[in-house]
């Protein structure tokens, strides 16, 4: 017997919209990775640097410009490592269904000085244990097993 789903149509707000993200990263002088997060700004969560997308940018420039904003980095992006989804609560206190793109960032610079510093902290840290600290579970999993070489 074959079961037949319905398909109904989701709220508007729950149609998932797009955001695109950096997962900055750097090696330290002895060969290790260490991956960067950020506080958010309101939860005080640890998260990564992520935003909408950004007229005429390409995603990876638009997270890239997210990384400098919140965090103070610049470097080379990569090509994406992968999605993860979370509910976004807007000003309305209706939930947004979102799904962030993820793009690698080699960092090359940490300005000592970038337009939210007053308002996050950020942290350099091993992946498994930047993978603890994010609440998000598909974030989790994309954070332990990035792999810059591959």
């Amino acid at each position: 017997m074959t079961k037949i789903r319905q398909r109904t149509r989701p709220e508007p707000d729950r149609e998932p919209r797009t955001q695109y993200a950096a997962l900055p990263w750097r090696r330290t002088p002895e060969g290790a990775v260490e991956v960067l997060l950020v506080t958010s700004r309101e939860t005080r969560r640890w998260v990564i640097p992520k935003g909408w997308p950004i007229k005429k940018l390409k995603p990876a420039a638009a997270a890239a410009q997210e990384a400098f904003e919140e965090a103070g980095l610049s470097g080379t992006m990569g090509k994406a490592v992968g999605d993860y989804h979370y509910d976004k609560r807007l000003r309305s206190g209706r939930t947004q269904h979102v799904r962030v793109r993820v793009f690698p960032l080699l960092v090359a610079e940490e300005h000592p000085a970038w337009p939210e510093m007053d308002q996050r902290e950020r942290r350099w840290t091993a992946p498994a244990h930047a993978a603890e600290l994010v609440d998000e579970p598909e974030l989790k999993l994309l954070i332990a097993a990035f792999n810059p070489n591959g």
